[in-house]
């Protein structure tokens, strides 16, 4: 099964653009900014999602649902993502995330390498972590630069950017809602 078809016949066009590890956008950027996103009020209980990856060219390559259902048991949020591609292919995500602190957070996945690190601020939450993706015979480890911007109470903007060894591979947005899409 491979999660992003095309993903990585994107990475062999990929030798003229290279990305930098570090950011110039950084979450205090958005420390003021309304509505106060409350990372676990927000994922409590149901939340729906449609999305898409482009290849670095901005060409779409998967469109895709996600039903998500979200339990809070103290300083960990469970979700529970359950995802439709337009080919008919089904994916399961569980994540476990903790806070550790006011707005920082970690977050594990059965296909996460490692730990996922969040840090949110404001409207905003910036969310980086390594996925492993089967590719082939095997799999291969990509980047994730997760943005979410919440717009209103029941609403939310994701975009993330796909690298591998520092290239741009692609992007990833999404549509979150409170209410059935």
């Amino acid at each position: 099964m491979m999660l992003f078809k095309g993903l990585f016949l994107a990475m062999g066009l990929m030798s003229s653009t290279l990305i930098s590890g570090c950011s110039s956008v950084k979450i205090q950027d958005y420390q003021n900014e309304t509505p106060q996103l409350e990372l676990f009020e927000y994922f409590k209980g149901k939340t729906f999602a449609q999305g898409q990856f482009q290849d670095r060219s901005g060409k779409v390559l998967r469109r895709f649902t996600v039903d998500i259902n979200g339990t809070v048991d103290g300083q960990q949020l469970t979700l529970d993502e359950r995802f439709v591609y337009h080919d008919g292919e089904k994916q399961q995500r569980v994540w476990q995330i903790t806070q550790t602190a006011e707005g920082h957070y970690t977050g594990k996945a059965d296909d996460v390498v490692g730990e996922a690190i969040g840090e949110s601020a404001g409207n905003a939450l910036n969310w980086r972590y390594t996925l492993d993706l089967p590719y082939k015979d095997g799999s291969i480890h990509v980047q994730f630069n997760d943005w979410m911007f919440l717009q209103s109470d029941s609403s939310m903007i994701n975009r993330a950017s796909v690298t591998k060894w520092g290239f741009n591979v692609g992007e990833v947005t999404l549509f979150f809602s409170k209410t059935p899409l």
